[in-house]
């Protein structure tokens, strides 16, 4: 093959790499947003940033200053008439320069790691503590202090330090908050331990980042980050049992004790203790179903509890063939669980 053949073959790589970049670029950019590592809302998410972005200025100097000598040693030191092409075999001052140059830049880098981890260690204090066990695929929310379960949504005061107990009752997940809190596995048989402070009131996306199974994408979770009057008043809601059903609800009550139900999932004031699936006490009050497969709707309800399998395959709810009549009774029952 000739060296011109060769060009087109060349140049197509180089679009290929110069696209690829592009893409990333235009990835990481887009992804700036509520639930971004690029908008951090928290302490550790914060320091953690400020690390990355000086990581990122120190690779673009790299970058644009080693390009340079490369594109100043092509012009002034090609071949010309007359003249050989410059070379510099065996100049032991560029050599010590080149290699000193990145001992010197790594040995910063480092520096500035340990700081970051040192400075990301949990303050002394009084935290808020929160159990998050992780399931296929869902996240449980304990709060042992409050004698309170929740799925997939973590209520937390701003600007209050909260330690997460995290934990894995089947396969290995990760805890991710992205403006708030980096990556953690959670691993079977391990209790592992993670901190964060919310400065700012909103909601921020959850979810596992590591992937653990058929529906690893459907196991997502919210953070409500509340003042801490609305945090108490959260508190004192999810204390509260749910109301006595009546008419189609109080049916729906009694298909749901008639059936299995209860020995997968827990209602306060009720003989319903399960544990395999997620708590159903105030279920009606979160914001979707299947941990993210389906907006909370009364009309998503009936759905899901008619055939949970299609929307969430291999899911450890089953389809139990409800009969047209159960499941609008099931729905206003399930309605009332706020």
């Amino acid at each position: 093959m000739t060296w011109a053949s060769r060009r087109p073959v060349r140049r197509t790589g180089i679009a290929a790499a110069g696209l690829s970049i592009a893409l990333a670029i235009g990835s990481t950019v887009a992804s700036a947003d509520s639930s971004s590592p690029l908008t951090p809302a928290s302490t550790v998410a914060g320091t953690t940033a400020d690390l990355f972005w000086f990581i990122v200025a120190i690779a673009g100097l790299i970058f644009v200053g080693v390009e340079g000598a490369l594109f100043y040693a092509l012009v002034a030191y090609r071949q010309r008439p007359g003249r050989e092409a410059a070379t510099f075999h065996g100049s032991t001052r560029l050599e010590l320069a080149w290699t000193a140059m990145p001992a010197l830049i790594l040995g910063i880098v480092f520096v500035l790691t340990v700081k970051t981890l040192v400075a990301n260690q949990l303050p002394a204090g009084d935290p808020l503590e929160i159990r998050a066990v992780a399931h296929q695929w869902w996240w449980e929310f304990d709060y042992p202090a409050e004698g309170i379960t929740a799925a997939h949504e973590l209520h937390v005061p701003v600007g209050e330090r909260v330690v997460v107990q995290l934990s894995s009752v089947d396969v290995i997940h990760s805890f991710w908050i992205p403006s708030l809190v980096p990556k953690l596995d959670a691993i079977p048989g391990q209790n592992r331990t993670l901190w964060f402070d919310a400065k700012q009131s909103g909601d921020y996306a959850g979810r596992c980042a590591e992937f653990c199974g058929l529906e690893h994408t459907w196991m997502t979770f919210r953070v409500v980050a509340q003042s801490p009057d609305e945090y108490a008043a959260w508190i004192k809601s999810q204390q509260q049992p749910p109301p006595t059903p009546t008419g189609l609800a109080l049916q729906g009550q009694q298909l749901y004790q008639g059936q299995t139900c209860g020995s997968c999932h827990a209602i306060a004031g009720t003989v319903s203790n399960g544990n395999v699936g997620p708590s159903l006490t105030h279920v009606a009050s979160r914001w979707t179903i299947g941990a993210g497969v389906l907006d909370n709707t009364p009309d998503n309800l009936s759905r899901w509890l008619a055939d949970p399998q299609a929307f969430k395959p291999g899911s450890a709810m089953p389809n139990y063939h409800f009969s047209p009549n159960d499941v609008p009774a099931l729905t206003a029952y399930v309605v009332t669980l706020k």
